[in-house]
């Protein structure tokens, strides 16, 4: 619950904040019914799947939207893990739509690695552009706002910092994600080998022999002067994803004049 207020004040900090009222003179869409649709296909595969939770009176003009993009070091996680916040959302925000996605993951193998980055990125675009084409069907807004735990978050602000087509981001919440993957690799190099060998062959390199993935990969190279707001979620326990990258993701969106917060848990682990 913690955490679900979290994101909800971060919804309500940075999200648009202008007046939504009704026009009832207006012909925009309007649908009455709430709808719940499940293993919604956004793409070929089979792991492009999302659920969509739509409220009951929503309109194209009014109706945000929550997207959630699960973790698992681009390896494992899935949609599911965030069902139960999906059920506090609905509760806190019944006004907005909720998008929570799935994307293909990265998979070891005798044949070595499948699905390796930037298929999950890819795959997060796809299931934007897909929910935008489809947002006269859902009668959705295009007020979005994302969210993402650890790999999904890092997913989240490559979306959000990288893309503002088809939409722009109107705020991202952060927890705990990775934003510079080259010291990211570099921090795995020096205190889990093993973990920076798989981060390598998710990357098809080293920081060294593969630059420019790294730095196609790292959200903090993208911010800019038009970045959406970002609400930051940091342990200080967390040897996952080490409070450095948080601390440098709130400089860089500072050094912009960017709308940020970092909420910082000396005691919280990832």
């Amino acid at each position: 619950m913690k955490h679900m207020l979290v994101i909800i004040f971060a919804i309500s900090l940075f999200s648009c904040e202008k007046s939504d009222v009704a026009d009832l003179t207006s012909k925009r869409l309007v649908a009455v019914e709430a709808k719940t649709l499940i293993d919604v296909s956004y793409g070929a595969k089979g792991s492009q799947k999302m659920d969509v939770y739509l409220p009951a009176n929503r309109s194209n003009t009014n109706t945000k939207v929550l997207i959630l993009i699960h973790g698992g070091a681009w390896t494992e996680g899935d949609k599911s893990d965030f069902n139960t916040a999906v059920i506090e959302f609905q509760k806190l925000i019944p006004q907005y739509a909720i998008f929570n996605i799935n994307y293909s993951l990265a998979q070891f193998s005798w044949g070595g690695l499948t699905n390796k980055f930037p298929t999950q990125e890819n795959d997060i675009k796809a299931a934007f552009d897909f929910i935008y084409k489809s947002r006269d069907d859902y009668v959705i807004s295009d007020k979005w706002v994302l969210a993402g735990a650890s790999s999904g978050a890092h997913l989240a602000l490559l979306q959000g910092y990288k893309n503002a087509s088809p939409v722009k981001a109107q705020a991202i919440v952060d927890f705990f994600g990775p934003v510079d993957m080259v010291a990211l690799y570099n921090y795995y190099s020096q205190n889990d080998p093993t973990t920076a060998w798989a981060l390598s062959s998710l990357m098809s390199g080293t920081p060294g022999n593969n630059p420019e993935m790294y730095a196609n990969s790292s959200p903090i190279n993208f911010v800019n002067a038009q970045s959406p707001p970002t609400i930051i979620l940091q342990g200080g326990l967390d040897d996952v994803v080490p409070k450095a990258q948080s601390y440098a993701l709130e400089t860089r969106l500072n050094s912009f004049g960017i709308k940020n917060q970092l909420v910082y848990n000396g005691n919280q682990t990832h």
